[in-house]
């Protein structure tokens, strides 16, 4: 007898489950755009240096009868490649020459500066980005990936951090603080002033997604009866695959970064106000000497289900009953070095840890750079969307035929060799 058998008695997975499991998944349609997020917010438009401020290509086009990428070759050598315009250099002065059809001159030989004045960016795929207003591109380059490290520093600091302060004052509790934040902070992000505070903001934005992350699948798995997990967990995860698809769609009709960055957090302003209508893990509060709580809570739950006979046969005892050996188990203090105390534990920490890195550093390698296939970025965005749908039907499928082991090697496998074949693909 456990907490599981309890759950069965006051309806299994009944209507109130329903509710709990579709309210608390609702966010995962907002945790794909906040986890790829940088690829619209940051987005690197097409650019070139910046014109000397006296100079108008609108006003030399139509002296000189010439349409505006042509001139572009009297200021802006081209890049390595000889098919497009350098984006980080200029000629120190206009060469007029070049303009002359067939002109043969030894470019290598004149002489070029940095984009002194700044950059001119192309506003045909992004209006605006963090790139584009803050001029990180070239030298200045590595501090737009550093955007997302930070932020997934947040989210690994916030792990850390919120999930010790969940079994400590329970999910539920910083669950609604973690909205609370994220609405907050990734609202206020909008309004950065720079670059520094926009870090500060994304570092904070990723420590509550792994707050709501972390206590939302712990609070929805801990009302769901056990036969139900694999199902439910693999049917819910759809709503991070329709969000990417989601993202996708709005970051193409807004194309400015600061009005997609409101878009993606004030929603979570809605999921905090509805949230306190959750309730608390039952299994935690009794764990933590919270017996009495835990059993309004399930007695509510059996009312939902349409078992309101059970609520008086539901007593402290019965509860005591059922989750004895838990009980028993928890009086016992536990620490993450617990997890390398012999053998077989270290054997499958060591297993764990390998594959949520592979697998983390796979996804994510490809998922945060779209720009880098060379393809629409917006459809780019819908592809990795779309594959998902058909991939977690097949996932549910192994999970339930031939377990997680089989499965889990079977997938990291596939990915190998798909990732491998990858780079004989012809550029």
């Amino acid at each position: 007898m456990g907490f599981t058998d309890l759950l069965e008695e006051v309806g299994g997975f009944g209507r109130y489950q329903w509710l709990h499991v579709t309210l608390i998944s609702l966010p995962g349609l907002m945790m794909a755009s906040q986890n790829l997020l940088n690829n619209f917010v940051s987005g690197i438009p097409v650019h070139h240096c910046r014109l000397p401020g006296n100079l108008s290509l609108l006003n030399l086009s139509i002296t000189y009868q010439l349409d505006e990428q042509q001139l572009l070759k009297a200021f802006i050598p081209p890049d390595s490649s000889g098919n497009r315009l350098d984006r980080c250099q200029r000629y120190v002065e206009p060469q007029w020459h070049l303009l002359a059809p067939n002109s043969s001159n030894n470019i290598s030989k004149l002489q070029t500066e940095g984009c002194v004045d700044g950059w001119t960016f192309d506003q045909s795929e992004f209006f605006a980005t963090t790139v584009s207003e803050w001029g990180l591109v070239c030298s200045l380059r590595p501090l737009k990936q550093m955007i997302q490290t930070i932020y997934m520093g947040g989210v690994l600091t916030g792990a850390i951090i919120y999930g010790g302060l969940s079994d400590r004052f329970g999910r539920k509790s910083v669950l609604i603080w973690s909205y609370l934040q994220l609405g907050v902070l990734g609202c206020s992000s909008a309004l950065s002033p720079s670059y520094s505070a926009y870090c500060v903001f994304r570092f904070l934005s990723g420590m509550a997604v792994s707050g709501i992350i972390l206590n939302g699948v712990s609070l929805k798995v801990e009302w769901i009866p056990t036969k139900s997990r694999t199902l439910v967990g693999t049917l819910t995860s759809f709503f991070f695959t329709f969000g990417q698809m989601l993202l996708a769609g709005v970051a193409y009709w807004l194309r400015d970064w600061r009005k997609l960055q409101v878009f993606v957090c004030a929603p979570h302003f809605l999921f905090f106000t509805y949230s306190w209508w959750y309730s608390e893990s039952a299994r935690w509060l009794v764990l933590n000497r919270q017996s009495e709580d835990a059993l309004k809570s399930l007695h509510r739950v059996a009312r939902i289900n349409g078992r309101p006979e059970i609520v008086d046969k539901l007593t402290l005892e019965v509860l005591h009953s059922h989750m004895g050996k838990e009980i028993e188990s928890s009086r016992s203090s536990f620490t993450a070095f617990d997890l390398l105390r012999t053998r077989r534990m270290r054997r499958i920490s060591a297993c764990l840890i390998a594959v949520w890195f592979s697998t983390s550093f796979a996804y994510y390698g490809l998922a945060m750079d779209l720009q880098k296939f060379g393809v629409n970025i917006y459809l780019m965005q819908i592809i990795f969307g779309a594959v998902d749908i058909p991939a977690k039907f097949l996932a549910l499928g192994m999970l339930s035929y031939l377990g997680r082991r089989v499965s889990q090697v079977s997938c990291l496998f596939l990915s190998a060799v798909i990732i491998f074949a990858n780079i004989f693909v012809p550029s």
